[in-house]
């Protein structure tokens, strides 16, 4: 490890918690340097939903490659490119009755976050943006203004102009509807709250500590935007594409946003951010917004061979019946160990086990990676252990994860009582 530690600047993060070199990775197996395997809750934080080298994915980016298809285009026309859009528009967009253009932006999430709002100013002629509680957009400029953690914000380098944060559903309790309260503070002209141009959020805050927005809150939501003209944005880069079961998170909701932010999975695994809207909001002047890196014809190549999954029901009925198991197996853990007052939330296939001792789920996590299991953490303090396997995993790798997560918890209560008893 140490010519990372030479080399690489300290701002990497997840080595830290996982100090191996990984050689190899299958499914929702990574391998290290010395052969030890490990079961991936992790999935490149949600990117790989359809699990490590994927067969159908690798097999068609070698033959592209091997045909010298062009892998590099900027937003030139390629066959690649074609193929995805078709497939993207008849396989998802199409059959939800979902009528958007497609903008590629650059090639991560945050680029996505950044191209919405700034083409929801633009359209809508105002600057503010209604974000919510423990937000997380991302961490460039824009995004970073829109993302609530206080560990990624800081005086010297954040802009904090023309953003006002509301709380997210269930912020003060399942009591207080802050719908109402949002609409209270556009309708009072003396609220101090400008009359946004867009709300942008997550249905599910994956990094926010896997809180989960009700489909009724969503729909009140919807029409406190319709109702204000105000453009609704969802951030589906984490939870959408099939994490929640449907292709969309928002699909259960029934709501119709008016721009999608979508990246992670949405490539297969390679990089790749889009942004879907509405298509009278496509007011943009040719090359007014750009990025060199936003046309990836190995992402689209891989991108539509994973939207196969989606030409029937089978993986969203999967996940259904994985999330059921999840749910049931996590709950056992909770139960098991009631000493750590721990409550479980989630919905298809992203869970988190929320445990209000400080610090007590980053050892969690340390002792699983000791134990053969990759997972992190979530929530502002890191109190929440994210559960979020690859959509493809077969039961019997998810089950003998949760084991691990189970027999790591019962292995530090245990040491922990040990260190009590000797130090009476």
């Amino acid at each position: 490890m140490r010519i990372f530690e030479q080399l690489e600047s300290r701002v990497r993060g997840y080595v830290r918690s996982f100090p191996v070199i990984f050689q190899s990775a299958k499914g929702a197996i990574m391998t290290d340097t010395s052969g030890r395997e490990y079961i991936d809750f992790f999935a490149g934080a949600g990117t790989l939903n359809y699990g490590h080298n994927n067969d159908r994915i690798s097999q068609a980016l070698i033959e592209y490659i091997q045909k010298d298809g062009p892998i590099h285009g900027l937003d030139m026309a390629t066959v690649a490119k074609q193929r995805f859009l078709t497939k993207l528009n008849d396989t998802i967009l199409l059959p939800r009755n979902l009528d958007y253009k497609v903008q590629f932006t650059g090639p991560t999430g945050t680029n996505a976050v950044e191209t919405a709002l700034k083409l929801a100013r633009m359209v809508k002629g105002r600057s503010n943006v209604v974000a919510f509680t423990n937000a997380y957009h991302g961490l460039t400029m824009g995004a970073l203004a829109i993302t609530g953690n206080n560990f990624y914000r800081d005086e010297a380098y954040i802009s904090r102009s023309n953003v006002s944060f509301m709380p997210y559903d269930g912020y003060f309790g399942p009591d207080f509807n802050t719908i109402d309260f949002l609409r209270k503070m556009i309708t009072d002209n003396s609220s101090g709250l400008d009359l946004p141009a867009a709300v942008i959020l997550e249905t599910i805050q994956a990094e926010g500590g896997v809180n989960i927005a009700s489909p009724q809150w969503l729909r009140d939501l919807a029409q406190l935007c319709y109702d204000f003209d105000i453009l609704l944005i969802i951030d589906d880069i984490q939870v959408g594409n099939g994490r929640t079961g449907d292709f969309f998170s928002f699909e259960e909701s029934g709501i119709k946003p008016d721009m999608v932010t979508l990246s992670k999975a949405i490539g297969g695994g390679l990089p790749l951010a889009l942004l879907l809207f509405r298509q009278d909001l496509d007011q943009w002047k040719p090359g007014e917004h750009t990025g060199t890196f936003r046309g990836n014809n190995l992402a689209f190549v891989a991108s539509y061979e994973a939207l196969h999954y989606w030409d029937n029901m089978d993986l969203s009925n999967a996940v259904a019946y994985k999330s059921d198991v999840m749910r049931t197996e996590i709950q056992k853990i909770a139960d098991r160990f009631p000493e750590l007052e721990a409550t479980v939330r989630g919905r298809g296939m992203i869970f988190g086990l929320e445990i209000p001792e400080r610090g007590f789920c980053s050892q969690i996590s340390e002792r699983c990676f000791q134990n053969g299991l990759i997972i992190e953490l979530a929530g502002a303090d890191d109190q929440v252990l994210k559960f979020l396997p690859s959509l493809t995993m077969d039961e019997e790798t998810l089950l003998k994860g949760i084991s691990i997560i189970a027999q790591s918890i019962e292995e530090l209560l245990e040491e922990k009582k040990a260190n009590l008893t000797g130090a009476m």
